[in-house]
């Protein structure tokens, strides 16, 4: 069972934008890991007109007790007005890995 561990989904216009948002939270233990998911396709309606366009995916396991801290970070770091900064809770999972999160994240 989880014990407050999230994921945070962030989109970013290119890979190098999201691996150095992720970089920089995993070295500044925000986050315990980041995944680049190199391309997906992001259709969604921006200042009234549909949108299609190919972006990254970042993917952070971190603690949701820090969201706050990494939600203002990128905003910081990312290059858009509104960066999707989405937070989803872990429901379950590993405990060795769960462990492993809350870990990395403690400062």
């Amino acid at each position: 069972m989880s014990a407050g561990e999230i994921v945070v989904l962030v989109v970013a216009g290119s890979v190098d934008d999201a691996a150095r948002i992720g970089r920089t939270l995993v070295e500044e233990r925000l986050a315990a890991c980041a995944n680049v998911v190199p391309e997906v396709r992001s259709i969604y309606r921006w200042k009234g007109e549909i949108a299609d366009e190919r972006e990254a995916l970042l993917l952070l396991k971190t603690r949701r007790a820090l969201f706050v801290e990494i939600e203002r970070r990128i905003r910081e770091l990312h290059p858009y007005d509104t960066p999707e900064v989405v937070a989803l809770e872990i429901a379950a999972g590993s405990e060795r890995y769960l462990s492993w999160v809350r870990a990395e994240t403690s400062r």
